[in-house]
């Protein structure tokens, strides 16, 4: 990989040291565990591997109810090298305790920034500075369905032009013996479909003013949003007792298995479904909500702590310059079913579906950033659990959401 020893060695000179030559061990705290996932950081793991990093890895799944603050680790001595992390709030933590790495001179001085896409440059900085190593772009109102479902249930999912269109099929696939949409009774779940519906259609403009460092709490009063929690309550129809506290990927997988037509999730669900062995274009069709006026972007990243050891910072920075060769990128994305993070990731490790990725990005106002990169910790808690709510209680109304969410904005912005 000899581009990415050049990166490397580019790495080491902004410090001034010389290139890492003895395996140099970096705690990589994450928490990624499905097959898809696996895979590509163990693609990861083996191109640091050849530039003489050792991962050690520190891993606590996402589903597991676990929750570790990154700042308590750090404060409690027990810090990883490289972690991920969207939210801004924990680099400006870091950054107030000298411990944020700063890698605007590295993505500069070298080729990475001008070959990220735009919205991946805007996502991996932190007050207009690089502190985030972009592995995956990730859209997050995507539809994946299944195809031979389709056609044994006589329905186009492909030719829908409005979600109104998308939920006039329901009836039809219920009655060919399939369900509709798959869906997961969790707060992490409905809380996702949650906003890309609102990104889908509301706008951005109405987005970006409910998904906002101090939201407007009048636009929760628009009648766009008002159509997204009856939206959401459709999909609550399909919530049998058996989608309680689901994992996405196992809701994915009945998708996969033809138990259901679709799932709307994060185009992350590729990875499970091209680790069953599926093909995109072939067993499974990939699209945004159908008639989506914005979606929103996922940058799946890491942090890297600062304030180490030259030999520790030395390797961390050759752990940016590494993930982010275009080789590494496009084979990352491949296997956790993303979209390459670099623009100029070579074309055979991307598919059908990243095709779809690649010609929404270029939509003009058509994407924005996932609430985790702009909102405040507790406002998008509150989002969560007020959502989930309306969705495990039939009797709740738009009106009984929008009143509560009103109170917990007052709560949390007095």
């Amino acid at each position: 990989m000899h581009r990415n020893k050049l990166l490397g060695l580019s790495a080491a000179l902004l410090l001034g040291t010389a290139p890492v030559a003895l395996a140099q061990e970096l705690i990589i705290y994450h928490g990624w565990s499905t097959p898809a996932e696996v895979a590509a950081l163990t693609s990861l793991r083996e191109a640091l591997a050849g530039e003489g990093i050792s991962w050690k890895d520190l891993a606590i799944p996402h589903n597991s109810g676990v929750n570790v603050s990154l700042v308590n680790m750090v404060t409690g001595g027990n810090p990883p090298n490289a972690f991920v992390e969207s939210n801004p709030g924990v680099y400006r933590d870091l950054a107030a305790r000298g411990l944020s790495l700063d890698l605007t001179e590295l993505y500069t001085s070298t080729d990475i920034a001008e070959n990220l896409a735009p919205i991946v440059r805007e996502l991996s900085q932190v007050d207009g500075k690089f502190v985030k190593v972009p592995v995956a772009l990730h859209l997050d109102g995507m539809v994946y369905y299944n195809k031979d479902v389709a056609e044994k249930a006589g329905v186009d999912p492909a030719a829908w032009t409005s979600v109104d269109d998308m939920l006039a099929d329901f009836d039809k696939v219920r009655a060919a013996g399939f369900v509709p949409a798959a869906v997961g009774s969790q707060a992490f779940q409905v809380g996702y479909l949650t906003h890309a519906m609102t990104a889908a259609i509301a706008g951005a403009d109405i987005y970006n003013r409910i998904y906002a460092p101090e939201p407007d709490v009048t636009a929760l009063d628009t009648p766009e949003f008002a159509r997204v929690i009856e939206v959401v309550r459709e999909f609550s129809k399909e919530a049998g007792p058996e989608t309680q506290n689901r994992p996405w990927n196992e809701t994915t997988n009945t998708v996969i298995t033809g138990q259901a037509l679709m799932h709307i999730m994060g185009d992350w669900m590729k990875g499970e479904w091209k680790a069953a062995g599926k093909e995109p274009g072939v067993d499974f069709g990939c699209l945004p909500i159908p008639g989506a006026k914005a979606i929103p972007v996922t940058s799946d990243a890491f942090g890297l702590l600062g304030g180490q050891s030259e030999e520790a910072t030395a390797a961390e920075l050759t752990f940016a310059a590494t993930a982010l060769d275009p080789v590494v990128s496009g084979t990352f994305a491949m296997h956790k079913g993303a979209t390459p993070a670099r623009l100029d990731a070579p074309a055979e490790l991307l598919d059908a579906c990243n095709q779809v990725v690649v010609d929404l990005l270029q939509v003009p106002n058509g994407t924005v950033q996932n609430p985790f990169n702009v909102v405040d910790s507790d406002w998008n808690q509150a989002l969560w659990n007020t959502m989930f709510s309306f969705w495990s209680d039939p009797n709740q109304t738009a009106e009984d959401v929008i009143e509560s969410l009103k109170d917990e904005h007052d709560a949390i912005f007095g």
